[in-house]
């Protein structure tokens, strides 16, 4: 395919459409980020992918696919379909359409890892071992907006996370199946009732739990995001495991925010407020903010 039209999403979508006997010409737009969504009808959603992203549209489909056998509630991959539809290096994959729905609250947040982390982690279909530093310092030499030395600083940030990190790997952490991104908004409950559905399988894996209990954690240690209430809440669905006791978890804590600060960073070369965002979360991570920090959302 030309391109230039891979560079836009909807004729991107529209081969893709003719190529897996899918309908398009009613195609809504619902969300443009790096994936882009649309509706279709009643029944069907379309994710447009970004260039190159082929293998991890395979692993989103295998793990819906897996997780739906396994009985835990996911946004279901159409079955029909050979999938993913790639059109120039771009795939397209197709999903059952969600009904209404809401955010999950940290309670049920907390039952539906729970659930995801006593699965075994299976031979086939095999999924990769979760890397939390990957990428992050593509993003820190690319982040151009940020002073030199704040770049050496994070650099070596990450550096000392990372050795942090596999000294506790090596103490022998129990590995499962990890979402990669547990956040309330990467799981949703039906308004009318049923169970809470996973979303967004990009980042699934085989890792520590402790990376997908982290980023509620440090929402209720250094943001300030949710109350005290709502945290224990979490602990008790999940099992009654607080992280936030556990020897490593500032490690993990600042290695989340680490990865937080990498991806406004790699907003902040074109985007003037993104610059000063990915400065003032570098400023946090410097101890120069006093917790509980405000960061804006990207």
């Amino acid at each position: 395919m030309d391109p230039v039209l891979c560079g836009d999403p909807r004729k991107v979508l529209e081969a893709a459409g003719r190529k897996a006997g899918v309908p398009t010409a009613e195609a809504t737009l619902i969300r443009d980020g790096a994936n882009v969504l649309y509706q279709l009808n009643d029944e069907v959603v379309a994710r447009v992918g970004p260039s190159g992203s082929e293998r991890v549209a395979a692993r989103q489909v295998r793990a819906s696919h897996w997780l739906f056998q396994a009985g835990i509630p996911v946004v279901r991959a159409l079955a029909a379909i050979d999938q993913p539809t790639v059109v120039g290096d771009r795939p397209v994959t197709w999903w059952v359409r969600l009904p209404e729905h809401r955010h999950a609250t940290p309670a049920e947040l907390g039952e539906v890892l729970a659930r995801l982390h006593a699965l075994d982690v299976p031979e086939s279909p095999s999924f990769p071992i979760v890397d939390p530093f990957g990428g992050i310092l593509d993003s820190i030499e690319g982040g151009t907006a940020l002073a030199e030395k704040d770049r050496v600083w994070l650099r070596d940030l990450a550096e000392r996370l990372s050795n942090e990190y596999t000294a506790l790997a090596s103490l022998g952490l129990p590995k499962c199946v990890i979402h990669g991104d547990a956040w309330q908004g990467n799981v949703v409950v039906p308004t009318d009732g049923g169970a809470p559905v996973l979303l967004d399988l990009d980042h699934i894996g085989v890792g520590p739990r402790e990376w997908d209990l982290v980023s509620l954690a440090v929402d209720y240690t250094d943001f300030d995001r949710i109350s005290e209430p709502d945290y224990q809440a979490f602990v008790r669905t999940y099992g009654g495991y607080d992280m936030t006791t556990w020897p490593g978890y500032r490690t993990l804590a600042t290695a989340r925010e680490l990865r937080w600060t990498a991806f406004v960073l790699g907003k902040a070369n074109t985007g003037q407020k993104a610059a000063e965002e990915a400065r003032h979360r570098v400023a946090c991570l410097r101890g120069e903010i006093n917790r509980p920090w405000s960061w804006s959302a990207f």
